[in-house]
């Protein structure tokens, strides 16, 4: 099965809540995680949560995205740092 973003909702800040289509889930704070030129834009947080669903992915106006599988890899390591 490849691996789908099937949710994905901005919480505040750099943060948004997604579902998988394995079931998982959870919250990503990508605050420091986005680096590079392509990813300056969305420092402005008003940029950041205008991006759309785009599966297996979510997409931002200046196309720039992220592997799924990048996104379950920080959602676990946010559950892990909840614990």
């Amino acid at each position: 099965m490849f691996l789908h973003i099937t949710k994905a909702r901005y919480i505040e800040d750099h943060k948004i809540y997604f579902e998988f289509n394995n079931g998982e889930k959870g919250i990503v704070d990508f605050k420091g995680v986005l680096k590079g030129k392509v990813f300056e834009p969305h420092k402005d947080i008003n940029f950041f949560k205008n991006f759309i669903l785009n599966p297996p992915t979510i997409e931002w106006s200046n196309h720039t995205d992220l592997a799924p599988e990048f996104i379950l890899e920080l959602v676990k390591k946010e559950s892990e740092y909840a614990l």
